[in-house]
């Protein structure tokens, strides 16, 4: 952890999960009176990922953490605070941030979890731009993360931005070359 604040905070990662069962609306027609097309036009749902029962929202939660770190170019020692937005932890405690730090294999960031239903992720935002741009960490995570019951119209899943310092420049610039296309750097 640095003790300066810096400039130049930014999205650095990112990762998602969702469980490979699926239920359709079929499913649903034979469990419940209803219809496909009685959802659809409610909804827009056609079909929901469903938790395997030895998925968790500590588990989903990992995964997706792992490939926002791995899309980063990072290692897990590399983040210093894991903030999960959820509404279904696993257990009352430890937190469900504590089980993805344990579950990504970090040692020493802090870990907390933010019980704020759907705004949960984007107080996981503010606080990571908070923490990153005063200089109190390097490396956010921020996970927000659901497992649902199986009757609800919702996807279970887990979505992860990683917030960190870089360079306080352009992501992509323009080419010199004909067509003036866009280039990463």
């Amino acid at each position: 952890m640095t003790s300066r604040p810096v400039s130049g905070v930014h999205l650095t990662g990112w990762g998602a999960y969702a469980p490979s069962l699926v239920l359709t609306n079929a499913d649903l027609e034979k469990m419940v009176d209803t219809n496909d097309e009685w959802i659809v036009t409610r909804t827009g749902i056609s079909e929901r990922h469903i938790a395997g029962p030895d998925e968790t929202t500590a588990s989903m939660a990992a995964v997706a953490g792992l490939r926002a770190i791995a899309t980063a170019g990072l290692d897990p020692d590399d983040i210093d605070l894991i903030l999960v937005g959820t509404l279904t932890p696993d257990y009352a405690m430890p937190s469900t941030a504590a089980l993805v730090k344990e579950a990504i294999g970090n040692k020493r960031a802090a870990a907390m979890d933010l019980y704020a239903a759907c705004s949960g992720f984007v107080y996981g935002y503010a606080t990571a731009n908070a923490y990153v741009a005063s200089g109190m960490a390097k490396h956010v995570l921020v996970i927000g993360a659901e497992t649902l019951s199986r009757y609800t119209d919702f996807s279970d899943r887990a979505t992860c931005i990683l917030f960190g310092m870089r360079p306080a420049r352009p992501f992509c610039r323009p080419r010199t070359s004909p067509g003036g296309r866009w280039a990463s750097r």
